[in-house]
């Protein structure tokens, strides 16, 4: 049976502060959504972008094609640190010109404030491309700061993002596609794609907003990545589409070893020699505790992953004064274990 999904739109207006040399720091108000269902893809690569720009300009490329035929999917761009802009050739240029990187640096080799300047030449570069305002369209990609000697918690992050409305028109099948299209060329460590709430910064003080989705939908994804998170071999939760890498798929006996673990019941897809998909249903599912869908398929494989999924990330609310508010996130972030 095909799941039920809530439609989610919760309006503004949001706070935004902007500074400029003659006003100095200002508050506006801009009208558009807090919250917004959508589709969510996100890959951690413990890799630098030297060694991975091809496989990004892969998933940059099924993306748009995925996306073209979209009129509001593709409006606006990011690239390193130039505002962002209405999307043309320009922004083409560049975003092109990062993805072909001709020279590997390293942190190291900068002096004082050159480490985060654009001295560093694409060393660690990002962009994005998004949709219209709340269209639930977004491509971005921001890569880890390369050191020689290599980081045990930093990664390189890709993240798409569609509307649900992609998904109910096109199926769930253009969705599984895309998101193994984009996670294909990548030397992931692991990766999902699912339902997410694309919440209006700041996030973690709409508490009171989403506290009603998160108490009774437990499969909407809220925790974002970011190239900060470092969130290194650790998963960063269940999801509908679940994707491991080394090391933790080498330390659960490859997929041979995973599907030993799982019921017959649960799709587990090998993706080559050392990477594999587990997929929890035919279609993302955002559960209803109140009509009795705890998504019980979802608990099973977050207690097969329960030794490598990722601690509470919001401990600084505690240091913050915010016990309260520590407390609710990490129900939420322990609801597949308890």
């Amino acid at each position: 049976m095909t799941p039920l999904r809530p439609r989610i739109r919760l309006s503004g207006p949001v706070p935004y502060t902007s500074w400029t040399p003659e006003s100095g720091e200002s508050v506006e108000y801009w009208d558009r959504l807090l919250v917004r269902d959508i589709v969510r893809m996100v890959f951690f690569v413990p890799h630098d972008h030297f060694d991975i720009a091809v496989g990004v300009t892969h998933a940059l490329d099924s993306y748009v094609r995925a996306v073209n035929d979209c009129p509001d999917a593709l409006v606006q761009y990011t690239c390193c640190d130039w505002e962002p802009a209405p999307l043309n050739d320009r922004g083409c240029e560049l975003i092109r010109a990062t993805l072909n990187p001709r020279v590997r640096h390293f942190a190291e080799d900068y002096m004082g404030q050159e480490v985060s300047a654009d001295v560093k030449d694409g060393a660690e570069p990002f962009f994005g491309l998004y949709g219209k305002q709340d269209s639930g369209f977004s491509f971005e990609y921001h890569a880890r700061t390369p050191w020689r000697e290599e980081p045990v918690e930093a990664v390189s992050v890709l993240r798409a993002t569609l509307p649900t409305e992609y998904l109910d028109e096109r199926g769930a099948s253009a969705v599984s596609e895309l998101a193994i299209a984009l996670a294909s060329r990548l030397p992931l460590a692991s990766g999902h794609a699912g339902l997410a709430l694309e919440v209006a910064p700041p996030q973690l003080e709409r508490l009171d907003v989403l506290r009603p989705l998160l108490s009774r939908h437990p499969g909407f994804d809220v925790r974002d990545a970011g190239i900060l998170d470092e969130v290194g071999f650790r998963i960063d939760g269940v999801h509908w589409m679940n994707f491991l890498g080394p090391p933790v798929l080498t330390e659960l006996g490859g997929a041979a070893g995973l599907r030993a673990r799982l019921r017959p019941t649960l799709g587990l897809q090998a993706l080559g020699d050392n990477h594999a998909l587990v997929t929890l249903g035919p279609e993302p599912d955002a559960g209803d505790l109140l009509r009795g869908e705890t998504l019980t398929s979802y608990r099973e494989f977050a207690h097969v992953l329960e030794p490598w999924l990722e601690p509470f990330a919001w401990g600084h609310l505690d240091t913050q004064g915010k016990a309260a508010d520590a407390v609710a996130w990490r129900t939420w972030w322990h609801r597949f274990r308890r």
